[in-house]
């Protein structure tokens, strides 16, 4: 198959049996490089604080929503099938793809001492195929998806803060809070893409909520093909298990797709 082709040749994709726990971090790295210049006048911008050491869940979780919220806006959705793109270069285009887009949130929420890591899931290209119905051969079988989660302080146990894990599927509300809304799943056809679809409804990649009987799925699961584990960055994802396509798919296909509005 033509889309076996652009895929990078010779990686195998699989989660590592001596993976530990990925800690996250507030670093910047190649990606998330939030102390450029641009990512610095994006926090000017929204006017968020630049550390939140003392700032609870709910301070935290909101700073995020508004970060949301104005990249959903300003950053305009494009098919980039440059994934390691850095956050400044992103932001200086005015328009990315999901993953850099939700690079993007990440940044910030480093930037305001929130720390991040990802967890890899190698997505069923098919998942895709609704965007691109007359060339869905050339989607890559298999797609390399960063799902981010940020670190936060959980309800005090024996007098002592807590932390957990915030997945960005449950930024805007737990799941099944999110299912129950009435605007329905996700479809991945038409003018919505992914990262503005989890501010209103579940993305479920773990099939662990209940949906309703018709309408669109919020339950994603039979899409991931594996769970790579979590990553205390993308850039460590990208690093062992590679982007979706090799480079030279890449070199090919950025500069029309780069341009490709994923909102029309």
């Amino acid at each position: 198959m033509t889309s076996s082709l652009l895929m990078p040749r010779g990686r195998v994709r699989t989660r590592g049996s001596d993976m530990g726990e990925a800690a996250g971090s507030t670093a910047p790295t190649r990606i998330l490089d939030w102390r450029h210049p641009d990512v610095s006048s994006l926090l000017r911008r929204l006017d968020l604080p630049t550390d939140t050491e003392d700032a609870s869940e709910a301070r935290r979780t909101a700073a995020l929503r508004q970060a949301h919220r104005w990249i959903a806006t300003a950053v305009r959705p494009v098919y980039s099938v440059q994934d390691e793109r850095p956050v400044s270069a992103v932001l200086r285009r005015g328009r990315g793809s999901c993953s850099q887009r939700l690079a993007v949130l990440e940044a910030v929420a480093r930037a305001t001492g929130v720390a991040t890591r990802v967890r890899g899931l190698l997505v069923d290209g098919s998942f895709w195929y609704p965007r691109f119905p007359r060339v869905h051969r050339l989607v890559p079988h298999q797609v390399v998806l960063a799902w981010p989660e940020f670190h936060m302080e959980g309800p005090p146990q024996n007098g002592r803060p807590t932390a957990s894990w915030l997945t960005v599927s449950e930024l805007f509300g737990d799941l099944d809070e999110l299912n129950g809304s009435s605007g329905g799943g996700f479809t991945n056809t038409g003018p919505e893409t992914l990262f503005e679809a989890l501010s209103r409804t579940a993305i479920d990649w773990d099939g662990t909520t209940v949906c309703p009987a018709t309408g669109p799925a919020c339950d994603l699961s039979a899409y991931v093909l594996t769970d790579l584990g979590h990553f205390d960055s993308r850039d460590a994802l990208f690093a062992q298990h590679g982007q979706s396509l090799c480079g030279t798919a890449r070199l090919l296909a950025e500069p029309v797709m780069s341009r490709r509005s994923a909102g029309a």
